[in-house]
Order: structure tokens, then C-alpha cells, then sequence
């Protein structure tokens, strides 16, 4: 295991003056100050306290529009990676966690992708996601060891998430695996943070106070989530898991999302119900090579191919040539 130095100020257990600088840290937080637009939100009535809520939570897309060119940075590398045969890998802790999970677990129903493929790292470990453990967020120790455990490479993304951009956990996993060699990221809500220290590219949204203070389930979760959205589904986009704006590479585990994919199908190819179905019974149950064959005018043998040379992407193996991501 490579020896990373973390953060000085980020100690499990902090001494008087230790303990006075967190305090002074936590001060500087964006995300910790009190919001004015809620003063008395305990003396306001239920739908008072929607609209505060309501009103704070229209400022996250702004905050998130401005970071757009960092997530577009990320968006390609989390791509290359993937396409390479790396891993996107999420760090967390308590909401930001929960989020990544979230995230991560989705990506394989939608895009078929395997689990290997999008991962995410919780402080506490999967027990967490329901039961609260944010005590293991303030080991650098577990999250060095976590990280380890996942043995990040140069082909690997390993993307931290923290509201606050110095949860030790994060911090620590997100600088270990960047000494590793994998390129690395961080999502914060508040600038000049630990995070951004250690890794290669830093996506701020300053979404502000919360509604309640320090509540960063709320406004920075919000934010968080956006972002994730964005990363995984624009990098399944460039990879060609998405044909126009259709999710072509769903897997059609239930019955809803059989209906999808024949949907779907139908939509991109503008065939009928029982043409759909009849080419989805003999493409293997495969939407991706269903689009080809009928896009293409080729049977399923040289659908296959083509997808096979274009390492997955629908378009370019409807076109049988291959372009640059």
C-alpha cells in the first residue's frame, strides 16, 4: 500500500487545538451557515415550510450550471475509463454515500452495464446505507483501507463526494487511489476544500445554506445528485449506450422494462408492435442488436459484429464505422 499523508487537520481523534480548528473549518463552510430565508422555519405552518424549502431548492440547478464544465471534464474521463475497461468508482459518506449508491446501482438496469463496472465505496460499509454510521466518516485509516481493497489502476475513476469537501474517509480514499494511478475527482458544495487538494478535478456546486443548517441531505444532496446523473449518464451516452435519446441498452429483467424495450424499439426503428417483438425474439432478447439489425437492414450475425467493432456503441454500428469519443 502506497503511504499518502492525509490532511493534517482531518484527525480521528483531535486534540484541544485540533478541536478548535475543526470548529474554525466548519465556520468557513458555505454549506454550514445559517440561512436567513428560514429564519423561524419552527414557527411557520406546513405549507410555509414547503415554500421556504421550494424556494432554497430552485437555486441548485444554477449552482450546478456553473460547474458544467467540470462535469463535462468528467463525463469524458469516466467514458475513456469505462471504454478502456476501467472502473468508475464513487467514495462517500452519510447522504453522499446513500446518493453514490444510488447512482452506481442504478446503472446496470438501465444500461446494462455490470456491477464490476460502476462501484461505490460507503463509509461504514453497505450496513450504512440504512443505518446511520457517519462516525466512520472521520477515519482516514478506513478509507485508505477501503480503497485499497478495491485495488484502483491508471485505467480506474475514482470520483469522492462530500457536501463539505473535507470528510476524512473520502479525502483519504480519493488521495490514496490518485497515488495509485487512477484518475480521480471530487463533487463538494463549498470552494478551496480538502478535496480539491488531492484530486484532479473538482466539480463545485455552491448551492449556499441549507434550510435547515447543516442539513446537507438537502440542497448539497440535491446537487449531488444532479451531478451523479449527469456523469453516468452522459458517459453511457458517449460510450453509445443511448441511440438518440432512447435507452437502447436496457435489460429486460421484468415485465415493465420487456414493455420498454419493445417500446423503445419501436420508437427508434418506427416499426410496429409485432414487428418489435418478433425481432427482439430473435435478436436474443437484445434491444442493441435488435436497432442494428432493423436500422441496418442485417441479420443478427453481422448485428453482432458491428457492435462488437464498435465496442458497444449503437450508432456506430448502425454507420459500421467507427469516430472518435
Amino acid at each position: 500500500m502506497p503511504t499518502v499523508t492525509p490532511p493534517s487537520h482531518e484527525s480521528n481523534t483531535p486534540s484541544k487545538n485540533g478541536a478548535k480548528h475543526l470548529l474554525q473549518e466548519m465556520d468557513t463552510l458555505v454549506t454550514e451557515k445559517l440561512n436567513e430565508a428560514s429564519a423561524g422555519f419552527d414557527t411557520k405552518s406546513a405549507l410555509e415550510i414547503a415554500r421556504i424549502i421550494n424556494h432554497e431548492d430552485a437555486k441548485v440547478a444554477a449552482a450546478v450550471k456553473k460547474a458544467l464544465p467540470e462535469v463535462a471534464l468528467v463525463i469524458d474521463q469516466v467514458a475513456r475509463c469505462l471504454r478502456d475497461g476501467g472502473r468508475l468508482i464513487y467514495v462517500g459518506a452519510g447522504s453522499s454515500g446513500r446518493i453514490a449508491a444510488l447512482d452506481a446501482s442504478e446503472c446496470p438496469p438501465t444500461y446494462s452495464t455490470s456491477p464490476h463496472s460502476v462501484q461505490y465505496l460507503m463509509a461504514g460499509g453497505p450496513k450504512a446505507l440504512a443505518s446511520a454510521a457517519e462516525v466512520n466518516e472521520d477515519s482516514q485509516e478506513m478509507g485508505q483501507r477501503d480503497i485499497a481493497r478495491r485495488r484502483p489502476t491508471r485505467k480506474d475513476i475514482v470520483i469522492g463526494l462530500t457536501a463539505s469537501g473535507r470528510t476524512p474517509y473520502v479525502v483519504s480514499a480519493v488521495q490514496y487511489a490518485k497515488a495509485r494511478g487512477a484518475h480521480t475527482a471530487g463533487v463538494t458544495c463549498n470552494y478551496n476544500s480538502a478535496l480539491s487538494k488531492v484530486a484532479d478535478t473538482t466539480i463545485v456546486a455552491e448551492v449556499g445554506p441549507e434550510v435547515v443548517s447543516g442539513s446537507t441531505r438537502m440542497k448539497a444532496g440535491s446537487a449531488q445528485k444532479m451531478i451523479l446523473n449527469m456523469i453516468t449518464t452522459g458517459a453511457m451516452t458517449r460510450l453509445g449506450y443511448v441511440y438518440e435519446n432512447l435507452m437502447v441498452n436496457v435489460n429486460m429483467k421484468n415485465e415493465k422494462l420487456v414493455e420498454r424495450g419493445i417500446r423503445i424499439l419501436m420508437q427508434a426503428t418506427g416499426v410496429d408492435r409485432a414487428k418489435a417483438i418478433e425481432t427482439i425474439k430473435s435478436a436474443g432478447r437484445s434491444i442493441p442488436i435488435s436497432v442494428v439489425m432493423l436500422k441496418a437492414g442485417v441479420d443478427k450475425m453481422e448485428a453482432v459484429r458491428r457492435l462488437a467493432n464498435s465496442s458497444g456503441n449503437v450508432r456506430l454500428a448502425i454507420e459500421d464505422s467507427r469516430l472518435d469519443l
